[in-house]
């Protein structure tokens, strides 16, 4: 039970009594001057730049998320264009070595075709120089023998035949 409830607590002697009574008179004073309405004012004012602070904060806060999802999205952007450039660039890569190795294949070819044309060109002109050379060697061996015959003969049948029927062939 609280000490006011007493008899002695009431008497004018009693300390308790009197600083209870400076307690309720010092709480008046502080009533009558206004202290309790400057700091309730004081801890609006406190409470209204906290608020103030914590808007600031969520705003902030807000933009640099804002920031972030944009940067993020960059970042996402970036990484795509990057993707699609190494796509890009390997298709191409492998384009030009399917076209090297068509473009390969093709010399090759076409050399080989040339080398052949080349070889035949060479058959045919070493096989006329043995013709040339076989023609020249029997056109001389026929001569020798002609020339015998007509050192020993001066007239032969088989000439004069040879020369009767060169008239027929030439007309």
């Amino acid at each position: 039970m609280p000490a006011f409830f007493h008899a002695e607590f009431w008497d004018l002697a009693n300390p308790e009594l009197w600083v209870g009574v400076g307690l309720i008179a010092f709480m008046a004073i502080l009533w009558v001057a206004g202290a309790f309405r400057m700091a309730g004012a004081a801890l609006d004012a406190k409470a209204a730049k906290i608020k103030v602070d914590l808007d600031e904060a969520a705003r902030i806060r807000a933009d640099a998320e804002a920031l972030l999802a944009d940067i993020n999205k960059q970042r996402a952007d970036a990484e795509a264009q990057a993707k699609a450039m190494i796509e890009t660039a390997q298709m191409q890569a492998e384009q030009l070595a399917a076209d090297a190795k068509v473009k390969l294949a093709d010399d090759l070819a076409r050399r080989a075709r040339i080398a052949e044309a080349k070889i035949e060109a060479a058959q045919a002109e070493a096989a006329a120089q043995v013709r040339a050379a076989a023609i020249d060697l029997a056109a001389r061996a026929t001569e020798n023998v002609l020339a015998e015959r007509l050192a020993g003969v001066k007239t032969d049948p088989l000439i004069d035949k040879a020369i009767g029927e060169m008239a027929t062939k030439l007309q």
